[in-house]
C-alpha cells in the first residue's frame, strides 16, 4: 500500500481578503491536516479576516501561487467571494488545476467562481441556495446536495457541510 502519496498531498486553499467563511476555512484545513496533509493559503492580502472574527496570516499572495506546485485547489466561499467571481487570476487557477486532473474543489458561494471559469458546464455541483439560480445560468447541473462530486471537482453548499467538504476532498486526494 502506497501511503506516500495519499498522506502527502499539498493543498492551495484560496480565501477572500475580507469576510471569508472561517468555518468553511477552518474545518477542512483541520480534517486535511490531520490526515497528513498540508494546506497552504493564498489570498489577495497578506492577512485576511473571516466573518466571523477569524483572523489568517496567508503564506502566499494568489498571483504568487503555481499549479504546478500543488495536488488541489480549494476556493473557500463567505461574504468576500464577489472580488473572484470575474477575477481573470482566480479562472486562470481553476482551469489549470481542472486541465491538470487535479481536485478542483469550492464551498458555499465559490463553487460560482468554478462556473464562471466554466468548470461546471454539465457537470453535477452544488452551493449555497442564493447561489443556485446563478449556477444553473451558468449551465451547472445544481443538485442543492450538501457535497457534491463529479469528476475531479467537488463542490459544497456551505458552513454545515465544511467538515464532510474535508472528507471527501481528502479521500479523493
Amino acid at each position: 500500500m502506497n501511503l506516500t502519496k495519499s498522506i502527502m498531498s499539498k493543498l492551495l486553499f484560496i480565501i477572500a481578503p475580507k469576510n471569508y467563511q472561517d468555518t468553511e476555512y477552518e474545518d477542512p484545513k483541520k480534517v486535511l491536516t490531520k490526515k497528513g496533509h498540508e494546506v497552504i493559503t493564498t489570498s489577495t492580502t497578506a492577512i485576511a479576516t473571516g466573518a466571523l472574527g477569524g483572523v489568517t496570516h496567508t503564506d502566499l499572495l494568489i498571483n504568487e501561487a503555481k499549479p504546478e506546485d500543488y495536488d488541489a485547489i480549494v476556493f473557500i466561499g463567505g461574504g468576500g467571494w464577489q472580488l473572484y467571481f470575474e477575477s481573470p487570476t482566480a479562472h486562470r487557477l481553476a482551469q489549470a488545476f481542472y486541465d491538470a486532473n487535479k481536485i478542483t474543489a469550492a464551498i458555499c458561494a465559490a463553487p460560482i467562481i468554478l462556473a464562471k471559469a466554466g468548470l461546471l458546464t454539465n457537470k453535477k455541483s452544488t452551493c449555497y441556495s442564493g447561489g443556485a439560480d446563478q449556477l444553473k445560468q451558468l449551465q451547472a447541473n445544481y443538485t442543492g446536495k450538501s457535497v457534491e462530486k463529479d469528476g475531479h471537482i467537488i463542490t459544497a453548499n456551505g458552513p454545515s457541510s465544511a467538515k464532510k467538504f474535508g472528507k471527501v476532498i481528502a479521500k479523493n486526494l
